[in-house]
C-alpha cells in the first residue's frame, strides 16, 4: 500500500462523508470515486479499505484516541489496522501527532474492555453475554471484525460450478468452493470479476454464501409461486429463480422503483423467465 499525503487527504474526505451516516457506505464511496476520477486503482482500494476499517473498529479507535476527529481516526486506522509503519506516517503527521500514534498503538495492543475488544455496543454485549457467554461472544465478535470474503453464486441455469471453476482457473482467477453452499465459489484476492465473461453473461453473480443459504432454506421447488417482499436489486430473487429452475412464478416486490430498476439488467443476464418485478 502507498501511504501518501495525497491519498491521506482523499481518505479523510471520504471517511468524513461516510461517517455522517446519512446513506449506506458503499453508495457514498461510489459517489466519492465518481467525483475523484484522478484517484488510481490502488488509491481507491486504500481509501475503501480504510473507510471500512474505521467503521468496523470505530469503538476501538475512539477508545485509544480519546476522541473521534476524522484525521486522527484515519492515522490510527493506518497505523493499527492497515500496517503503516511510523516512517511512512512521518511525512503525513502534523507536529505532535507521531507521539500520539505511538501511544495509541500501545493502547490498542494492551488489555481492553470487553465491549471495546469486541467493538460492539454495550446493550448488545449485555444481551449476548446472557445468551451465549463470554467465550462464544469473543469468537462471534472476532468473526464479525474480519473483512468479508468475495463470494460468487454460480447460475446453474447457465453453467455448473465445476465448469465455472475451471473457466475461472484458466483465466487466472483462483477460487475455492464455499464450505456450505453447493452453488458458491470463494475468490482469492480481488480480481475484477465484473469484467469476466462469466459475469457479463449472467453465469456468475456476486453473492455472499450466507445469502445463498437463506435462499436454500426456503425450500422452493419447480412450479412454486413465490413472493419476495423485499427484493431490492434482486440478488436473492435471482437465486430463488434459479432454484425454481426458471419455472413457476416469482413476484419480486419492493417499495423503491429505483432499486427494482437495478434488477432489470441482472435479470436480463440471468436467463430467468419466471421473475416478475413489481413496485
Amino acid at each position: 500500500m502507498r501511504f501518501t499525503e495525497d491519498n491521506f487527504d482523499a481518505t479523510c474526505e471520504a471517511c468524513a462523508e461516510v461517517l455522517r451516516l446519512k446513506h449506506p457506505a458503499d453508495g457514498v464511496l461510489s459517489g466519492f470515486f465518481r467525483q475523484h476520477p484522478a484517484l488510481g486503482r490502488q488509491d481507491r482500494a486504500l481509501v475503501a479499505e480504510t473507510v471500512y476499517a474505521v467503521l468496523r473498529r470505530k469503538r476501538l479507535l475512539e477508545f485509544v484516541l480519546g476522541g473521534s476527529a476524522v484525521r486522527q481516526l484515519v492515522l490510527a486506522a493506518w497505523s493499527i489496522l492497515l500496517g503503516a509503519n511510523l516512517r511512512e506516517l512521518e511525512a503525513i503527521a502534523r507536529r505532535g501527532e507521531m507521539e500520539k500514534i505511538g501511544d495509541v498503538k500501545r493502547l490498542a495492543h494492551g488489555e481492553l474492555p470487553l465491549a471495546v475488544s469486541c467493538d460492539l455496543p454495550d446493550w448488545l454485549i449485555e444481551v449476548l453475554l446472557a445468551q451465549i457467554g463470554e467465550t462464544e461472544l469473543r469468537l462471534l465478535a472476532a468473526g464479525l471484525l474480519q473483512s468479508a470474503p468475495l463470494d460468487l453464486r454460480v447460475n446453474t441455469v447457465k453453467t455448473s460450478r465445476d465448469e465455472a471453476r475451471a473457466r475461472l482457473a484458466a483465466d487466472g482467477v483462483t477460487v475455492a468452493d464455499t464450505p456450505y453452499s453447493p452453488y458458491g465459489l470463494r475468490v482469492v484476492g480481488k480480481p475484477p470479476i465484473n469484467r469476466h465473461p462469466l459475469f457479463v453473461t449472467g453465469a456468475l453473480e456476486v453473492q455472499d454464501e450466507g445469502s445463498q443459504l437463506l435462499c436454500m432454506l426456503l425450500g422452493v421447488r419447480r412450479g412454486h409461486m413465490v413472493a419476495d417482499f423485499c427484493a431490492g436489486a434482486g440478488g436473492k430473487t435471482l437465486a430463488l429463480g434459479m432454484l425454481m429452475r426458471s419455472t413457476g412464478r416469482l413476484n419480486a416486490y419492493d417499495v423503491s422503483e429505483k432499486r427494482l430498476a437495478k434488477m432489470k439488467p441482472r435479470l436480463a443476464r440471468s436467463g430467468l423467465s419466471n421473475v416478475h418485478p413489481r413496485r
